[in-house]
Parts: C-alpha cells; structure tokens; sequence
C-alpha cells in the first residue's frame, strides 16, 4: 500500500487568457471533504499516474522546459510530467489540450473521453515556471511542477467546463489582481505572483523558483 505521505511527483496547469481588465487565470475551488487544502481555490492539478508515462503526445514540450525539467531527476519525466498535466486538467475541467488526430495505440481507460473528443494530447503550450515540494507534515505530499498555457492552446471553448468531473466546484476565470480575494493556499499566492511576473515579461521566464520542501530544512533556489 501506498504512503500518502510519500513524496509523489505532480503536475498543474495554469492557464490564462487576456481579459477586459488584464491577465486572467482560471481556478476552481476544492471540496470541504477534501484531505488535501480542502476548500481552497487551486489551479486544475494532481499527482502523476503510473500509465503517464506511456501516453503518446502530437508534440512535446519545448527544449528549454523539457531541460529544466529533466534537471536532478530522469529525462523522461518530462513527457510523463506533461502528459499528467494536460489529463488532470481534461478531468477537473473538461477542456482537451490536443491536436486533432488518432492514438497510434490503444487507449487507456482514463484517456478514452479526450480520445472521443479526437484528440491527441499536446504539450507544447506547456512552460514550466514553478516547482515546490510539499513540507513534512501534511496529509499528502507531493513534488509538483506548475506548467503555464495560454487558453488558446485549447481545442475547445474555454468558457465550457460541461465535461469537468466534480474534483473542483466554481470553475471560473477572474482577472489575476482579483485571486487575492480567494481563499488560497499559500503556495498558490506565491505561483500566482510568480504567474502575474512572466507575463509581464512576456516569453520564457529566465530561471523557474524551487521551494525544496525534501530535507529537514527548507530551502530555495531557482532552476536555470
């Protein structure tokens, strides 16, 4: 059996969109019942699956994310980081990040919905601009990386979250200034700051933050 408390690895989206009053991200709010932040407002996320790993994708991430992904750890996890991201967004809100096109094998059961939209899963709108470790003590711990996409990666209209799961409640896109009135996590706050900078800047940010939660002491650094 697995240990909750076992560091897993994770993935997240955040996507945004260009709004009346500036950047918007979309967010959605996690179940009072939850073990993990219940009620907080989170970007659509989770932890990887063992089948990640084998599902084929129309294009991958770009160089630049893939290298920084692959540092301190095996290469390959970048396509297995990537492709957990763009399922955990299909489940939690419905909207398929994918080319049209069909799987050059056979479909596993937790891909067949975004198979039947015809689509093959795209990851190259994928930027990876945040990686923090959970701390010790938590009900569930988890090395998650934070992808941001821009929404017109999306094959579908973003504004439709009818195929969502019931994972997130209040889906919703709001303007970047106004998330501070949610009730967030902490680390949320810190990505979101860290979101409202890169788009700023405009392309890819020049180094990715790192909160190491691993040892007994917590420290920070920036992945080059």
């Amino acid at each position: 059996m697995t240990d909750k408390t076992d560091i897993r690895p994770a993935a997240t989206v955040i996507l945004t969109r260009k709004g009346a009053a500036g950047p918007e991200v979309l967010m959605g709010q996690r179940g009072a019942g939850a073990a993990f932040m219940p009620s907080k407002f989170v970007f659509p996320g989770g932890a990887v699956d063992p089948g990640d790993a084998a599902v084929p994708v129309a294009a991958p991430v770009g160089a630049i994310t893939a290298a920084r992904l692959a540092q301190g750890t095996d290469a390959a996890l970048a396509h297995t980081l990537s492709v957990a991201a763009i399922r955990e967004l299909w489940e939690e809100t419905g909207l398929p990040m994918g080319r049209p096109g069909a799987w050059p094998s056979t479909v596993p059961d937790d891909w067949r919905g975004f198979a039947d939209f015809g689509m093959v899963p795209d990851a190259s709108a994928l930027t990876f601009v945040f990686r923090a470790i959970t701390p010790p003590g938590r009900t569930r711990r988890f090395d998650a990386r934070f992808f941001l996409a821009d929404a017109g990666s999306l094959a579908a209209n973003p504004d439709d979250f009818s195929r969502a799961s019931d994972e997130l409640s209040h889906l919703h896109w709001l303007p970047l200034t106004e998330t501070r009135r949610l009730d967030l996590p902490f680390i949320t706050s810190v990505v979101l700051a860290e979101v409202a900078e890169v788009l700023a800047r405009g392309g890819l940010p020049p180094s990715v933050p790192f909160f190491d939660n691993s040892g007994p002491d917590p420290t920070f650094r920036r992945i080059a």
